[in-house]
């Protein structure tokens, strides 16, 4: 049945009432090239719409993180948005879910109560001869430090404080409000 059938028997058209027509976009699942490009193209497309249709948009994020690279082209995208970018933590926000969803508009970043939330360094594998172990080493001295200067942007927490208490050489499991204390997010609270 089609969406014009559905409509002959009071099913709303839910083209017209979709979350991503209302500024809402919901990413589950894992960062990779392609789980992000929908986003990335929700984001851009809204921005060359007419920029009065939406005070701003919201990203949903449900993600146990994933590509490192992909959830840094997503940010890049988020921060030259000229419609604020707001974020939502829902489920869990881990790694380069946390790093996606700390990107979101200062002010509008909200984790829901039973969110859980995992800041860990970066990690690859690598193998190879000796050049291309250098080359790999280069990547990630850069991919840290880019991890680092988005915490601190993001946080105003300094490079020790960063590294002590989000990147240490463990795992980091934070409650709600200890993302809030690091200045992760700015509320916790349930969606109304």
């Amino acid at each position: 049945m089609n969406n014009e059938d559905m409509q002959g028997y009071g099913i709303p058209d839910m083209r017209s009432s979709s979350l991503t027509d209302k500024g809402i976009y919901y990413f589950a699942g894992e960062f990779n090239q392609g789980s992000v490009k929908d986003c990335i193209t929700w984001i851009l497309d809204a921005n060359f719409q007419d920029k009065t249709q939406y005070e701003a948009l919201t990203l949903i994020i449900s993600s146990y993180g994933g590509d490192l690279f992909s959830a840094f082209a997503l940010i890049d995208v988020m921060r030259g948005s000229a419609i604020p970018v707001r974020t939502i933590g829902l489920g869990i926000i881990a790694s380069a879910g946390l790093m996606t969803f700390i990107a979101g508009e200062k002010g509008h970043r909200i984790i829901t109560p039973n969110t859980s939330i995992l800041s860990h360094q970066w990690s690859a594998g690598t193998y190879g001869k000796e050049h291309e172990l250098m080359a790999s080493q280069k990547q990630f001295d850069l991919t840290t430090k880019r991890m680092i200067s988005h915490y601190k942007k993001c946080t105003g927490l300094t490079d020790k404080q960063i590294r002590a208490k989000l990147l240490p050489a463990q795992d980091v499991w934070l409650s709600g409000e200890e993302a809030k204390e690091y200045g992760l997010a700015d509320q916790v609270r349930s969606l109304r």
